[in-house]
């Protein structure tokens, strides 16, 4: 939609018009908005398009797709037209004031098809308040009813009618809280029948139903994963005396055809979501954990690279083929970093080697690439609901094994496909780079820009190491790039190195890995037909799951927010320490106490350097905007 309405403005002829954008021009035609000229049709003076933002205060702010407007376009509340945050509107200009207003005419995407209020008392009435703007407003339900629920009741509101249609639960249950961030994006837990009476038809794998598939269920495959996991995406092998890695993907493209229910459902997840407690799986669990899972013991379908290196660690040669696996071991990071330790036995003999492999893998790819501390933040929550513990999980030796073993077989499934579905990440725009040199230059980092960002960048995490800062520096370096996105033409991912790239590993938790095994059986069965109809709209497909990818990542950090915002709703007045990882219009700090990883909004006009530390007194927090207040009593340093 945006890139449609982005060209509408230079003009969009009427045989590039995609079936999706037929009613939009239809629609603007029909108000004046849009005028068509010889074949070709353009958006009207005085109209605009964007997206909407919507303050506290009930001001909405359009950052408009067109590059005529370099700074946001204010709506006043009672020109908003019934829009919400984040839809996509045509919009008129009025006035003649330095800064440009205008007034919705009409929304053409609405973000979401609702939204999420709690209700609130103020004076003799109960309103609805809005979870992403905190704005109050009227229900339309009588006071009446609306008296009956206990303060504090979530609920789900038709964004077109206005009109609720859930009761979600109360903002007060700390077990509300994985329910309210699923609903703030429209995500749903549970599968409709139709998925879930699909995904019982499968019960098991009758290897001689499969003639036609490569039979590698004599090779000893295990798999590697975290302890708590329940979906096993990938099995590996290594046989040394060749030099081949296997890399055995669960085959869900099998089992999930094109527009089935599942098919459908899973397009419109687009990943899994996972919290501290549980999984919400992109598919049916009897697929996701179950038919489809790599468990160890039984036969299961899988799409397999047979990767053959030579002595350089170069590869010689790539097949691909469906084949039958039975899995020998289910291990986890601990047990395999204790096997590349020497404190465990390799069970199966080729753990060991596989990890010298891997590692002088990864020193080669490392000399094109960058190699970021990325500490992921997990919660322990108990018997309440509220947090217990919090820690840092950090890739060791055992997810360094795995993921270049991944790396190497999404570069070979990347190389086989000219069109369809890669996963890009373009370099750093200057203007961020810049920024960057600044913040370093603020923790004592003094370096100048260089054409050859790469060689930059390592020079940065040299200098890093030295002062013994790495990982903080690296979410500064990560936050100056760009983010990777889904793309039908590949343009390499600067990040990794890798000048073609794309998603393999994981159809059971991303719709792209499952696209793109669709589009290599096609290629391998010579099938054009079957693989025109899978490219069809393949750009906006992509398009849609960078943004679903987001949302997935929004709905996660959105569920650990609220849990940090009821754990400093317990503990107002009490200090503890942080240090700075914000410092814009805005001063933003990281818990770095007893508890780690909450965001805190530190309060008044202080003003200091990245990475200060700080010890801040909390304030106040809002459980249903995850929002903590703290205020600087001592800067430490």
């Amino acid at each position: 939609m945006r890139r449609f309405l982005s060209t509408l403005e230079n003009g969009v002829k009427a045989q590039d018009l995609r079936p999706e954008n037929r009613e939009c021009i239809k629609n603007l035609l029909s108000i004046g908005a849009a005028n068509e000229h010889k074949n070709t049709f353009y958006l009207n003076n005085s109209f605009i398009s964007g997206r909407l933002d919507v303050s506290s205060n009930g001001t909405g702010y359009l950052s408009a797709f067109s590059d005529k407007f370099k700074s946001d376009i204010i709506i006043e509340n009672k020109n908003l037209n019934g829009a919400h945050l984040g839809d996509i509107v045509l919009a008129k200009l009025i006035g003649r004031s330095n800064k440009p207003r205008a007034k919705v005419i009409m929304v053409l995407k609405p973000a979401h098809a609702t939204s999420l209020v709690y209700t609130k008392q103020v004076g003799a009435a109960i309103l609805g308040v809005n979870f992403k703007t905190g704005l109050a407003s009227a229900l339309r339900a009588s006071q009446k009813s609306l008296k009956a629920l206990p303060l504090g009741t979530v609920l789900k509101i038709n964004n077109a009618t206005n009109e609720i249609t859930e009761v979600v639960g109360n903002l007060n249950d700390p077990f509300c809280d994985d329910k309210i961030s699923l609903a703030l994006y429209n995500k749903n837990d549970e599968f409709g029948e139709a998925c879930e009476l699909q995904a019982a038809a499968y019960t098991s794998v009758d290897a001689a139903s499969y003639p036609d598939r490569v039979d590698l269920s004599h090779l000893p495959f295990c798999t590697i994963d975290p302890v708590d996991a329940k979906d096993f995406d990938d099995a590996i092998y290594y046989d040394a005396k060749k030099h081949i890695i296997y890399v055995a993907i669960a085959d869900v493209s099998a089992y999930v055809t094109p527009f089935s229910p599942i098919d459908k459902e899973a397009k419109e997840r687009g990943f899994s979501i996972y919290f501290p407690h549980k999984a919400v799986p992109m598919l049916p669990r009897n697929l996701s954990e179950n038919i489809c899972s790599l468990v160890p013991d039984i036969p299961r379908l899988a799409f397999c690279f047979k990767i053959y290196l030579d002595d350089d660690l170069n590869v010689l040669k790539s097949e691909l083929f469906e084949a039958i696996i039975v899995s020998k071991k289910r291990y986890n990071y601990d047990f395999i970093d204790g096997v590349l330790a020497g404190d465990n036995a390799d069970e199966l003999g080729f753990i060991r080697d596989l990890g010298e492999i891997t590692q002088r893998l990864r020193d080669k790819r490392l000399k094109n690439a960058f190699s970021f501390r990325t500490n992921e933040l997990r919660l322990e929550l108990d018997e309440r609901g509220l947090i217990k513990s919090t820690r840092f999980e950090t890739d060791t030796h055992s997810h360094q094994l795995v993921e270049d073993c991944m790396l190497l077989a999404n570069c070979e499934a990347a190389k086989r496909i000219k069109f369809g579905i890669f996963r890009n990440h373009l370099p750093p725009d200057l203007k961020k780079i810049h920024y960057l040199l600044d913040d370093l230059a603020s923790l004592g980092l003094d370096f100048t820009y260089e054409p050859d960002l790469a060689k930059l960048i390592r020079k940065i995490q040299i200098a890093a190491e030295v002062l013994q800062n790495p990982d903080e520096i690296d979410k500064l370096i990560i936050k100056a790039q760009k983010k990777a996105g889904y793309e039908a033409i590949s343009k390499g991912h600067f990040g990794l190195g890798f000048s073609t790239y794309s998603h393999f590993t994981s159809p059971i938790r991303r719709y792209s890995d499952l696209i793109l095994h669709r589009i290599l059986k096609a290629n391998l069965n010579n099938d054009k037909k079957q693989l025109n109809y899978i490219l069809d709209g393949i750009e906006l497909v992509c398009e849609r799951l960078s943004e679903l990818e987001r949302e997935a990542d929004r709905v996660a950090f959105d569920f650990i927010d609220r849990k940090f915002a009821r754990w400093a709703s317990e503990n107002i007045g009490k200090i503890v320490r942080c240090y700075v990882v914000s410092n814009g219009t805005e001063l933003i700090a990281r818990l770095d106490d007893e508890l780690k990883g909450a965001r805190i909004f530190v309060a008044g006009n202080f003003t200091c350097d990245l990475l200060t530390e700080l010890l801040v007194k909390i304030q106040s927090a809002e459980i249903a905007s995850g929002k903590i207040i703290a205020k600087v009593v001592k800067k430490l340093g």
